[in-house]
């Protein structure tokens, strides 16, 4: 029986999105209490979005952050269209899926290519790497590749790659007049980087495993980021308007963030999540050089999520060539709200998970808004998991052990704002 005893404190945790901390206490070999902590101070956005006008919202709210930025503008304005009876056009339905692929190709390339990436290479970041060496000079180059193609379909639909100015309530603000088809060998191009991308983190997975839960949007008819039934590894389904009553929220004194349970237990949101439940939608051209992998994600390794953001890269590559094959854009306006009172709940699937809304709306104007972010979801799920590593590794050696710690809260990609150097650990024995 181990006797290990010890204090692991992390003060500052980086090359993540933001601020986060960790403290672990050992005793006799057992975690005997852990502490993830979100450091980053509470802007209070649920109350400052109050008295403004529900139409101009989504532009507000996208202000809370600063790398996905955009996928809180697709679900505020969700929640803003169905409280306010807005009907999109099946133009801006196409132009909104366009604009969340084009996300998840440029937020997953910045997580992968940027913060994990240089574990693999045992590198302290990408710029780190050695040009003169074959491997690292091609991952270099992939990465400002495949980044730039999800930036470029941004800034085409959307205006920008973040708080894009175009995107709102009822649908586009300017449409493009120019050919879309312009992106179709941008993307082709970057398949092949994609493919590399998702084969390296595959060959060097770390195995775990801890039980949990995996909730995440499945699509009606294929794959979907912003509709769909919420389903869950319980055998579930949650339609999106009642995702937060199966949410038990969770007041964690040490961190400025709510933390949330489903069903008593801890939960994962993510790009695991949304392979578990939905790998027999992705793409066809996807699911054929994904083959040799497929059948990874009935299990769940949070170390896995890497590998299925890799994944979404290519399906949302995939998917956006088909639809600029045959896509004839019209100068429409965007549509105008029927009612100017409403309660609403919109969900979409951020690239770190499920993102909800819900608007009180009173003449047009923000009375009560509720959201919940996919860190705050995942907040518990992560301090648990690692909780299991450190006592499975109690023997390792320190230094391993705070590696393989990173590891994992890095394939979460917890969305706090990033910097560059990782960690600061004190190790105080006792």
């Amino acid at each position: 029986m181990h006797q290990i005893d010890y204090d692991l404190n992390i003060d500052e945790i980086c090359k993540i999105e933001g601020e986060a901390g960790l403290e672990i206490k050992v005793r006799a070999g057992k975690v005997e209490d852990i502490k993830f902590k979100i450091q980053e101070y509470k802007r209070f956005f649920s109350q400052g979005i109050v008295g403004k006008s529900a139409i101009a919202a989504p532009q507000f709210l996208a202000r809370i952050c600063g790398t996905c930025s955009n996928a809180h503008i697709l679900a505020s304005s969700e929640a803003v269209e169905k409280a306010l009876g807005v009907q999109n056009t099946k133009q801006t339905d196409i132009l909104k899926k366009l604009m969340i692929n084009g996300l998840m190709i440029r937020d997953h390339a910045l997580h992968l290519y940027i913060f994990a990436l240089p574990d693999i290479f045992n590198r302290d970041s990408l710029m780190d790497f050695d040009e003169n060496d074959p491997t690292e000079h091609q991952f270099l180059h992939d990465a400002l590749k495949v980044k730039s193609a999800g930036n470029k379909l941004q800034v085409f639909f959307a205006g920008r790659s973040v708080h894009a100015p175009f995107a709102g309530v009822g649908g586009f603000t300017k449409i493009p007049t120019e050919d879309p088809k312009q992106f179709i060998p941008i993307l082709e191009d970057a398949r092949p980087a994609v493919l590399r991308l998702i084969n390296i983190f595959n060959e060097r997975m770390v195995e775990f495993e801890r039980k949990t839960h995996l909730l995440a949007i499945r699509g009606n008819d294929g794959w979907n980021f912003l509709e769909g039934v919420i389903k869950t590894t319980c055998g579930n389904d949650i339609a999106e308007q009642d995702m937060r009553k199966h949410l038990d929220m969770k007041i964690i004194p040490y961190s400025q963030a709510r933390g949330y349970q489903y069903k008593g237990d801890s939960l994962m949101v993510g790009a695991l999540a949304r392979l578990y439940h939905n790998r027999d939608q992705l793409h066809e051209r996807t699911k054929k050089d994904i083959k040799n992998i497929y059948d990874k994600f009935s299990t769940i390794n949070p170390y896995m999520n890497n590998v299925a953001q890799a994944i979404e890269i290519l399906h949302s590559i995939d998917e956006t060539i088909d639809i600029l094959e045959n896509l004839k854009l019209i100068q429409e306006p965007r549509a105008i709200p029927t009612a100017k009172d409403g309660k609403a709940v919109g969900v979409i699937e951020a690239p770190r998970g499920l993102l909800y809304y819900n608007f009180e709306i009173e003449n047009q104007i923000i009375k009560k808004m509720r959201i919940v972010i996919p860190t705050a979801i995942n907040q518990i799920n992560i301090e648990r998991d690692i909780g299991k590593i450190v006592e499975e590794n109690i023997d390792m050696n320190r230094e391993e052990l705070v590696l393989k710690i990173e590891k994992l809260i890095r394939a979460y990609d917890p969305c706090m704002s990033c910097a560059s150097h990782f960690l600061k650990v004190k190790w105080d024995i006792a």
